[in-house]
């Protein structure tokens, strides 16, 4: 029997098969999670998972499913209940390459016939979509690449994601930026740190969410689990009964942050909407490093905003693993007016504060003067 999204309809039911296809275009994992709670006190229950690539990098297949199932293949993880065949391309360039084509599109293997038939309807696809300029869809639909929507995205995820690391930010030169908010967008603070001995930059983040109106209703309207990613220690959830930001969470999460790696911070770039009566704050607290006014607008950010985006792709901006900022960077849309780039997003909903913090501090650190020792000589 075939089910609606209305999870509602869900509760209590005890499906010893079910079948979820196309994954890629559901928002949450909430069926999923119901299906397999139902499936608890059955013997040999069954989930099948079908699914193309998908557009939505912020979906559960992307987020969740895909990456867990890579880690089984790749013997990274053991589950020997969980059975997984991923059938994609291997690298960003291998589409050009008919002989690879059959990794994404195994029927081609099958027969003589199936060969010839699929082969000549990618070749026709792929430059129909070269000359209409939308390859980007032929790429995900017919060899499974995982690709942003929007071709006016501020960055490629992939870009994005193979910067992810560890480094060690003790005592570290260090920028800070604050996008606060009171109650609808989440107020992020973002670390800039320097590593002066590659002359690269790395970035952490840490978000605060409102509650104003019920955490449930704004996990369901967000499409974000943040009382998971809360555990996980990537968000702090506000203490306060109203529902707001608690300023107070914030500053002493900079605080102790400062004091437990001993870093050596030079500015605080804060952005002047929503901060007035907070700034007080601040300066009751005597920290001893500049307060930046960072205005939003393009003659503060359309250059630092296009530095850091050719400095993520050259990777020399790396950055801690964090979920929220991942989402940040998936919804951030680049906006050209006027030669100025700017960043947007095009619903409410989407979350792009995490990035914006870090911005504002990009914005200071990428003028910042390298010690001359580690700058290497242009002629040996």
């Amino acid at each position: 029997m075939p089910l609606s999204r209305d999870t509602s309809a869900v509760d209590g039911f005890e499906p010893f098969l079910a079948v979820i296809d196309e994954y890629h275009a559901a928002k949450t994992d909430e069926m999923v999670e119901l299906i397999q709670s139902g499936q608890g006190n059955l013997y040999q229950s069954l989930i099948f998972i079908i699914s193309t690539a998908g557009f939505n990098l912020n979906s559960p297949m992307f987020v969740n499913e895909w990456p867990y199932a890579k880690d089984i293949l790749a013997e990274i993880y053991d589950d020997p209940e969980y059975f997984a065949i991923i059938y994609e391309q291997d690298s960003e360039d291998e589409w050009q390459d008919k002989t690879t084509w059959a990794k994404s599109n195994p029927l081609i293997n099958e027969s003589d016939d199936l060969k010839e038939q699929i082969e000549e309807y990618l070749e026709k696809r792929v430059a129909e979509a070269n000359k209409k300029g939308s390859m980007f869809k032929v790429l995900v639909k017919n060899f499974n690449y995982w690709l942003q929507a929007s071709t006016e995205s501020y960055l490629d995820f992939n870009d994005w994601k193979k910067n992810e690391t560890d480094f060690d930010i003790h005592g570290s030169k260090t920028y800070i930026g604050l996008d606060l908010s009171r109650a609808d967008d989440l107020t992020a603070v973002s670390f800039v740190h320097l590593n002066e001995d590659n002359q690269e930059y790395y970035v952490t983040s840490h978000s605060f969410v409102a509650t104003k109106g019920g955490l449930d209703g704004k996990i369901d309207r967000d499409f974000i689990d943040y009382r998971q990613i809360a555990e996980n220690g990537y968000c702090t959830i506000t203490d306060l009964q109203s529902g707001i930001i608690n300023t107070d969470q914030v500053l002493n999460y900079i605080e102790d942050y400062i004091d437990q790696y001993k870093l050596d911070v030079q500015a605080l770039c804060y952005d002047p909407y929503s901060i007035h009566g907070v700034i007080a704050e601040i300066e009751r607290r005597d920290w001893p490093y500049d307060l930046v006014e960072i205005r939003q607008g393009p003659q503060t950010l359309s250059n630092p905003i296009l530095d850091f985006r050719l400095k993520v792709i050259n990777g020399d901006i790396k950055h801690h693993k964090n979920p929220l900022l991942d989402i940040a960077i998936k919804n951030a849309v680049a906006k050209d007016t006027n030669d100025s780039l700017m960043i947007e997003k095009k619903m409410n909903r989407e979350k792009i504060d995490p990035l914006m913090s870090t911005i504002f501090a990009y914005v200071m650190a990428c003028e910042h003067e390298w010690d001359s020792e580690t700058l290497m000589p242009l002629f040996l």
